[in-house]
């Protein structure tokens, strides 16, 4: 895992906010008692502080109706690390700025095209100040705006040229075909009941695209949460990836990169949207379903509101598999009933993902 990127982050907003006495950052060893020494409550910061190994989980809470619970502290939350309880180190509330890939699919069909394309101006609604981000549109390749931006203006234009590149598909998909039995019928032969039909290949790389998008993450500051928003279908053409699923999600992991999915289509082909739910459950995301322009405006902002106000837990490992690479992370909360949403694992090897599959 990237524990040592997030080293510096805790090391400065605790300085910071043990300076300004921000209410937010609250230590274990420090809530036991609003009467702890000075001295002791220093001690046990700097223990947290000097301590490298500390894995950060954003962490979502939803009730059973899907809304956001707010409000929870630190006592409400279990966290196990292979499946060992651990002691919850740094807890916070407070809102970290987004640096965030919209990454847009650029092979849909034409009506699903239609409505993305009236939706996308909506998407800056979802930024707020402090928030950067970029603009990419995949099929087969990915293309990118030049940059992060900040700007309103800047974004804006970058999600110009998507609009006039995402409809309508250009790239289109191939032919249906029929099953392996189906034959021209002989003279007197009965006829099949219904052909076998296989559907459309995917001409797009949804793997590659989102590799490419943490890459794109990778030198952000480390103080901001990384969120790729991927909008598409769900099709994923396995055949012209170039990085694997598990490398990818390795990749991510590695990054503490969350994927929030806007499934675009209808609602009756939820497993065609299996790659995207993977993808947002491994990495702590979310996924949303829209077929119309005005449900699409409604959820960007969601998600990224959704994404900015989680939860942070932080923790120093104990008792878990030293000799395992990855290590499982699982949060409970004392209140039954409530979903929980962070990413499944982290890596505390060096380097990060990615295997190629011709490698």
């Amino acid at each position: 895992m990237n524990s040592w990127r997030y080293f510096s982050l805790i090391l400065a907003l605790r300085c910071v906010g043990a300076l300004l006495g921000w209410p937010g950052w609250v230590s274990a060893q420090t809530t036991s008692s609003n009467q702890q020494p000075a001295a002791e409550q220093n001690a046990a910061q700097g223990k947290i502080l000097v301590n490298s190994n500390l894995v950060v989980l954003p962490v979502t809470v939803k009730d059973r109706a899907g809304n956001l619970v707010p409000d929870m502290e630190i006592q409400d939350f279990r966290v196990f690390d292979d499946d060992v309880e651990q002691s919850i180190e740094v807890f916070t509330t407070e809102a970290f700025p987004l640096s965030l890939v919209v990454l847009v699919d650029d092979d849909l069909k034409s009506k699903d095209a239609a409505a993305l394309v009236a939706s996308l101006r909506s998407v800056t609604a979802g930024i707020s100040l402090g928030d950067e981000a970029m603009v990419c549109r995949f099929d087969l390749d990915v293309n990118c705006g030049e940059k992060f931006t900040s700007e309103e203006d800047g974004l804006v234009a970058q999600l110009r040229d998507v609009k006039e590149a995402s409809a309508p598909s250009k790239t289109g998909s191939a032919p249906k075909e029929n099953g392996a039995d189906w034959h021209p019928l002989g003279v007197g032969e009965p006829g099949i009941a219904a052909p076998v039909d296989a559907g459309s290949r995917p001409t797009k790389a949804l793997d590659d695209a989102v590799y490419t998008a943490a890459e794109l993450l990778h030198e952000r500051e480390r103080n901001r949460r990384k969120i790729i928003l991927l909008i598409s279908d769900g099709m994923n053409g396995a055949i012209f990836n170039h990085h694997t699923y598990e490398g990818t999600v390795e990749r991510l992991l590695h990054e503490n990169i969350s994927v929030y999915g806007l499934a675009i289509g209808s609602d009756s082909f939820h497993r065609r949207f299996a790659r995207m739910r993977d993808y947002a459950n491994c990495s702590g995301g979310d996924i949303y379903y829209a077929s119309k322009s005005d449900a699409m405006e409604r959820l960007y902002s969601q998600m990224t509101e959704q994404a900015r106000h989680e939860y942070t837990l932080a923790y120093v490992p104990k008792g878990n598999k030293r000799s395992s690479n990855y290590h499982l992370v699982r949060v409970n909360t004392v209140e039954e009933g409530l979903l929980v949403k962070t990413r499944q694992g982290y890596y505390s090897g060096a380097g990060a993902g990615g295997v190629e599959k011709n490698q």
